[in-house]
């Protein structure tokens, strides 16, 4: 039986990916540093194979890669102000990490490695939505590393004849998103403090827009590319294809959670990107992918979550 590796298996998009492999009957593994992770993403899940350490140590991605077919290479510190404040630490963690993962997979005879890349590389370039033939404008040492790491990908597919796929995530949201770091995502952010009868914070005036993305929309597109026949060397966006301001996500969440309160507005974040919306045309043409979650139905799904979560603690 082939083993699965997910890589940062115990962060918010990792644990959903184990949990759709192990859904599927495979046979997991799961290495993390815990630095952003947490094992109670993976308590429900006994059967996945726990190996805790540094993947910017080359032993630990060696190990991790034992008897491998299948790599997905979630692992990053996925925060544009952290790698404005700490551009080196995000970069031991986001590119000396997956140069190792892409070396170890090489030399263990791993079939495929799909790699969580980022709508960051776009930058703020002004057409909508983002294809992938446009040119990268990385406005971060975040969106820099994560090109990097895609580069490195690409040229591993061509050099060594590793299959890499790089499936691009635009502001992926839902269940087990961490609200208890400032540098979560804003969707978890805005809950958390709405259910605490506080005023969520938005950096710049609110009108810049995202393509929030429901986790399940991103764990299919993922599993898809590591099994697409024509994937090998490619770069798409997974994502829902729209874009909604934050203005518009304030006021959404502040009517389901019958919340009364205002948002406090500061001055934009250097990094930023002013909009972001994904062309999901090269997905669905090679990979057979759509949305399946709604960004309504994903909201949803994801204040339940948090208000379970938050009675259960109580």
């Amino acid at each position: 039986m082939t083993t699965y590796l997910v890589t940062g298996g115990a962060g918010f998009i990792g644990s959903h990916l184990a949990e759709a492999l192990v859904t599927r009957g495979h046979r997991v593994r799961v290495v993390d540093s815990l630095v952003t992770g947490h094992r109670a993403n993976l308590a429900h899940l006994p059967t996945v194979e726990f190996l805790e350490g540094d993947l910017a140590d080359l032993s630990v991605a060696r190990a991790a890669m034992d008897g491998v077919g299948i790599v997905f290479h979630q692992a990053a510190i996925p925060s544009v102000p952290r790698s404005v404040k700490d551009p080196i630490t995000s970069h031991r963690a986001n590119v000396d990490a997956t140069l190792n993962v892409l070396v170890a997979a090489r030399d263990a005879g791993v079939r495929r490695l799909v790699y969580a890349g980022s709508s960051s590389a776009y930058g703020n370039t002004p057409t909508l939505p983002k294809v992938e033939s446009m040119p990268s404008d990385p406005l971060s040492p975040y969106a820099l590393q994560k090109l990097m790491a895609e580069d490195y990908c690409r040229l591993f597919t061509r050099m060594y004849g590793l299959e890499t796929v790089t499936t691009r995530y635009f502001n992926v949201f839902g269940p087990r998103q961490d609200p208890s770091s400032p540098y979560s995502g804003v969707i978890s952010l805005f809950i958390r403090a709405l259910c605490e009868g506080r005023q969520p914070t938005i950096y710049g005036n609110g009108e810049q827009t995202r393509d929030f993305t429901f986790v399940a929309n991103v764990v299919d597109g993922v599993l898809r590319a590591s099994e697409a026949p024509d994937a090998s060397g490619q770069v798409m966006n997974v994502a829902t294809g729209g874009r909604v301001s934050l203005n518009e996500l304030f006021t959404r969440l502040r009517d389901m959670l019958g919340a009364t309160v205002e948002p406090v507005y500061k001055a934009d974040r250097a990094g930023d990107v002013r909009d972001s919306q994904a062309d999901i045309t090269k997905a669905g043409q090679v990979l057979g992918y759509r949305p399946t979650v709604t960004f309504e139905e994903g909201l949803v799904r994801t204040v339940a979550w948090y208000q379970a979560t938050q009675a259960a603690t109580r």
